[in-house]
Order: C-alpha cells, then sequence, then structure tokens
C-alpha cells in the first residue's frame, strides 16, 4: 500500500476499518486483487439491495470472513465495476474521493465520480 495515490494523484486516505480487498481499511489494489475494490463509498439502503439482486450480499453477517455486514450509511470498499454497474441503474452510493484509490478511473471517468462526491 505504500504511496497508494486517490483519484487525484495525492495520498490515499482510510474509508473505514476492516474493508477493501485486504481488509486494512483502504481500497488499494494490490496486483491479487482482479475485482478492482478501488472506490470507498458510502452505502445505502438501495445499493445494497441492488448489490443484493446482483447476487452480492452485503448486508448478510459472515462471521467465519469477520464481516459483520453492511448497513446505510458504512463505508466500504467497492469493485468499480459494481459501482459503475449501480450508477447505470441509478444507485449508485456517494464516494469518499479522498479514498477511493486512482485504479477506479480505469473504470469510472473521474467527472461521473466527482458528481458522486460524499460531502
Amino acid at each position: 500500500m505504500a504511496n497508494a495515490k486517490n483519484v487525484y494523484g495525492r495520498p490515499l486516505q482510510l474509508c473505514c476499518g476492516n474493508a477493501g480487498f485486504t481488509r486494512e481499511g483502504f481500497c488499494y489494489v494490490p496486483s491479487a486483487d482482479v475485482g478492482n475494490h478501488s472506490v470507498c463509498a458510502v452505502v445505502t439502503d438501495e445499493f445494497l439491495q441492488f448489490s443484493l439482486r446482483q447476487g452480492n450480499d452485503l448486508i448478510t453477517p459472515w462471521p467465519s470472513m469477520e464481516f459483520s455486514g453492511l448497513l446505510a450509511g458504512d463505508r466500504w470498499c467497492l469493485c468499480a465495476s459494481r459501482w459503475l454497474q449501480a450508477y447505470e441503474a441509478g444507485v449508485a452510493p456517494t464516494v469518499r474521493l479522498e479514498a477511493t484509490h486512482e485504479k477506479a478511473l480505469d473504470v469510472i471517468p473521474l467527472a461521473i465520480l466527482e458528481e458522486y462526491a460524499a460531502t
């Protein structure tokens, strides 16, 4: 994670605890992360239900994976492609740009991410 950059080329900020591909709370993208978990999103009920319908249950706790399940308002490192899919469906959650890794830009234009910037 050393020297990881956000979408503005500045040092990547913490998204939240126990999130991201490595569960370190940062949305950086190591080479093993083929899912590009780079978007630090503030999830909503609408997004969580959408994700569930797509086959990715982020609501149900998985104690064996040390995952307590997400609630609206939680921050989580999302796959850039899932975020874009939610955007196209009209249910994209807001994004913390300072904690969103620059690899998100491989999938999502910065202008679109900026429209969804969390305040």
